[in-house]
């Protein structure tokens, strides 16, 4: 038998893309629910059925690995940023890209619970990631947002009111995934539809919007 026959085949683009996946799938799911350094390298391919050299092959190592589970399931911050922070546009729909953002995400169902997981795991058990996604997503979205409403309040630079506000804002969003749970034993059926995210994303603009004529309506000027 000639050596052409007896050699397997390489594994193909989609082969990889595949494999890829299934380390982050994998990993997000054992790493929010084991912690980082409860969970090996063994266990994380076993899990993904790969063998162990595909986690340094495209990832480095298991800190790699965790870096990509930690940060790329709920998209760029970036991206997010985008969608709410044009000077163009107005102040409802600046908010409604604001929550899409928040929103999105848990469209994908278990997906978005485990990343919820693991960032609470994170502050609890730190890497170091946590401090660099307040740095370069958290904040970054923060001050989007401050700007967003800075225009609206016609002020060059935010007060404490403003980051106070704009906190309270956040806080609508955030909840939405840290309570999720909490949410569906309360009132599950505020879950239920194809549209039932697009309903909560109306009504967090809607409640947002009371609370900056709020703060308005306390500064004395006309919402």
């Amino acid at each position: 038998m000639s050596a052409a026959t007896t050699e397997s085949p390489r594994p193909t683009r989609h082969d990889g893309e595949a494999s890829r996946a299934r380390l982050l799938q994998s990993g997000l799911r054992l790493f929010a629910q084991q912690g980082y350094a409860k969970t090996s390298t063994r266990e994380l391919a076993e899990h993904a059925g790969v063998n162990v050299a595909s986690i340094s092959y495209y990832f480095g190592d298991k800190a790699g690995l965790y870096r990509a589970v930690f940060f790329e399931p709920l998209g760029s911050p970036q991206d997010d940023i985008a969608r709410y922070s044009g000077a163009d546009l107005e102040l409802p729909q600046a908010l409604n890209g604001f929550y899409a953002g928040f929103l999105e995400p848990l469209k994908q169902g278990d997906t978005a619970r485990l990343c919820m997981k693991l960032h609470f795991r994170e502050m609890l058990e730190p890497t170091g990631l946590w401090e660099e996604e307040i740095a370069h997503g958290i904040k970054p979205m923060h001050d989007a947002l401050l700007a967003v409403l800075s225009r609206h309040f016609g002020v060059t630079q935010p007060d404490d009111e403003l980051h106070r506000l704009a906190i309270c804002i956040e806080a609508l969003g955030v909840h939405m995934h840290v309570g999720h749970d909490v949410i569906h034993q309360l009132a599950p059926q505020l879950d239920d539809g194809a549209s039932a995210l697009d309903r909560w994303s109306e009504r967090l603009v809607m409640y947002a919007l009371a609370m900056i004529e709020a703060e308005m309506q306390r500064r004395g000027a006309t919402p």
